[in-house]
């Protein structure tokens, strides 16, 4: 495979349909922050997406969009359900409810290495769940006073599976199984009706759906989905939550509908920060960042290294992997973004400061002192330390959830987990006693805030002075 380095395609597409690359492309910018400290700059780190910008995903504009829509569906229900699956999906369907036979054929189907392949994710990911549920806590702040904090699942979960470039089965997965964990009892499934496939969703993910016992699918996509769940529509009641990724216009749905329903997330596009030495193989690094890239044409893949050895090596092996990758069109725009680069730092610590601020959705990091290191970081969706443990192994078999907080969104969110799907609710228990003992501190502060009516509730109880 012949190539130059230069800053032109990386690829084109010969007169067989066969790839190859045409010169030796970076594909992905640098980013140079090597010496400016020294030099007496003062980076902002607080300011990182000014070093390293991530994709413009205007939730915004997105809302004038689908704002309309979600009040239609409030007021007009399944025909407009109907109207917008045949505009958006280019497919008419008359009853979005999936049959139960269509559930059982597509689980009958399945690729058997692909059921087992799901039936494994499906353990790790129960097993984690289990061991992350929690339990009730009880307390005992005064003799005779108890507070239970009850953890309650949410009762009616409307869960959201995209099936636009990819049929995301394994978001069934990571959805359903911690929702079940917590103990909903009540869970309603929608994806976008296929054309090819009679107006239903993909058949993997009616598999999954039935594998998993869910037998309230819906084949309704985008906003009209979840503007579905969050108002009813006939035949479907409306949900306390929904879950999910989606596009643009999913995210803006669920934006606009907060209102009325819970939500998990405004998930944007897909990220991953790569923390490493020279210790890392760049074969490695490479494919990780393409992994990535290979979900959108937004999507983030960012190397962050005090290595300039390891950093050429990597562009190198962009260079002869990303042309033989399927999605090679999509990998290239993404790497070739905005939100796309490779930075230099001065040493690991001032990488290990970046990343931090950075806080991506997924952060690898591949480094003599990986374990340590990953001790450093307080802002990140999930954590992968480590050679042997790259995204893709989180996406579908680690055990841990690949529902991640997105667009610098992990310095103050969590990803999607069994207790996403539950409520902690205290349960105050006072006796006469404890109540007494401490009744003249209630009053005392009811009465500096000027709520009398509070302290009085309290004094009531004993206005016989006992």
């Amino acid at each position: 495979m012949n190539a130059d380095r230069g800053t032109g395609q990386a690829c084109g597409q010969c007169a067989g349909g066969t790839w190859v690359a045409r010169r030796l492309s970076v594909m992905i910018r640098r980013v140079d922050l090597r010496g400016r400290v020294a030099a007496g700059e003062v980076l902002d780190l607080q300011a990182v997406h000014d070093l390293v910008p991530r994709a413009v995903f205007d939730v915004e504009a997105a809302l004038d969009v689908v704002r309309p829509i979600c009040l239609d569906v409030r007021h007009r229900g399944i025909e407009a359900i109907r109207e917008y699956g045949e505009k958006f999906d280019h497919v008419r369907v008359e009853d979005p409810r999936v049959p139960a036979e269509a559930l059982k054929t597509a689980l009958e189907e399945l690729d058997p290495a692909v059921r087992s392949a799901l039936e494994e994710s499906i353990r790790r990911v129960r097993e984690v769940s289990e061991d992350e549920r929690g339990t009730d806590v009880e307390s005992q702040p005064a003799a005779g006073g108890r507070v239970t904090q009850r953890l309650v699942p949410v009762q009616r979960v409307g869960l959201y599976v995209p099936g636009g470039r990819a049929p995301l089965a394994s978001s069934v997965v990571m959805n359903v199984v911690p929702a079940q964990v917590a103990g909903v009892t009540s869970l309603a499934l929608a994806s976008p009706p296929q054309k090819e496939f009679g107006g239903l969703p993909h058949p993997t993910v009616l598999a999954v759906c039935a594998m998993l016992g869910i037998d309230e699918v819906y084949a309704i996509g985008g906003a009209q989905a979840i503007a579905g769940f969050a108002y009813g529509f006939e035949g479907c009641r409306k949900v306390n939550l929904v879950t999910g990724p989606g596009n643009i216009y999913v995210v803006a749905a669920k934006r606009f509908v907060q209102s009325e329903v819970g939500i998990d997330s405004e998930a944007g596009p897909t990220e991953i920060a790569v923390l490493a030495d020279d210790s890392a193989d760049p074969a490695h690094v490479a494919a990780d960042l393409i992994s990535q890239a290979e979900h959108d044409p937004m999507a983030a893949s960012v190397l962050v290294t005090p290595s300039e050895t390891l950093a050429a090596a990597v562009e190198a092996e962009l260079a002869v992997q990303v042309p033989r990758t399927k999605h090679h069109e999509r990998v290239s725009e993404a790497l070739g973004g905005q939100q796309s680069a490779v930075v230099l730092v001065d040493d690991l610590e001032q990488g290990t400061a970046v990343v931090d601020a950075y806080a991506a959705e997924h952060l690898e990091i591949q480094t003599v002192d990986a374990e340590e290191r990953a001790l450093l970081i307080s802002n990140a969706g999930a954590i992968f330390v480590g050679g042997w443990s790259p995204v893709s192994l989180g996406d579908y078999c680690a055990g841990s959830n690949h529902v991640l907080p997105t667009a610098g969104c992990a310095c103050h969110s969590s990803g999607l987990s069994v207790r996403s799907f539950l409520k902690a609710m205290h349960v105050v228990n006072y006796t006469r006693e404890a109540l007494q003992e401490v009744a003249g501190h209630v009053v005392a502060l009811a009465h500096a805030e000027d709520l009398p009516a509070h302290g009085a509730a309290v004094s009531v109880r004993f206005k016989d002075g006992t």
